[in-house]
């Protein structure tokens, strides 16, 4: 049964003889399941009420471990933010009761990010959701086989990451 792929790859094998049909399938197979991994996460974060980087907030504290707390510029920093952007998001955050921001006993100016309860909570309602999907996607492949594509796409991943195992082409 041919999938969009292979309707893809039979269009252009037409037009472009050097194409490699295979590496071809491969790339286009990696882009839908790409694009509908983030739909599925964007329609998950919607379904809970958080835009996308309230989220990376609340993951960036659940990732620090209890009790869940960074400072501001931290988490700047993590999130690749700069302090004004991250303020942006802490906000709506403190607001809806996700995080609680604090100042250091000691030192006033010294502030703590810490996520609240519910902050925890709707992190992990978000992941379970997610990995329910996720789980349903990868239903149809044997443990041997799920295995094997994870394998697969190590080598691929540390290919093209930076100090990967192998050198990636130059982008044109």
């Amino acid at each position: 049964m041919a999938d969009p792929a292979d309707r893809h790859v039979a269009l252009w094998e037409r037009e472009l003889a050097w194409m490699d049909p295979v590496k071809e399938a491969i790339f286009v197979r990696l882009a839908i399941l790409a694009r509908h991994t983030a739909q599925a996460r964007r329609d998950t974060l919607d379904a809970g009420g958080l835009a996308h980087g309230e989220f990376k907030v609340l993951l960036t504290l659940r990732r620090q471990g209890p009790p869940y707390t960074a400072s501001p510029s931290r988490l700047a920093d993590l999130l690749g933010l700069t302090r004004g952007a991250l303020s942006a998001r802490l906000g709506p955050l403190e607001e809806a009761g996700l995080i609680t921001r604090t100042h250091e006993k000691g030192d006033r100016r010294r502030v703590r990010v810490r996520l609240t309860e519910a902050g925890y909570e709707a992190f992990e309602r978000h992941a379970v959701s997610e990995d329910r999907g996720e789980q349903a996607l990868l239903a149809i492949l044997t443990e041997e086989e799920r295995r094997t594509l994870a394998d697969l796409l190590r080598k691929l991943v540390e290919a093209a990451e930076p100090g990967g195992a192998g050198p990636m082409p130059p982008h044109r």
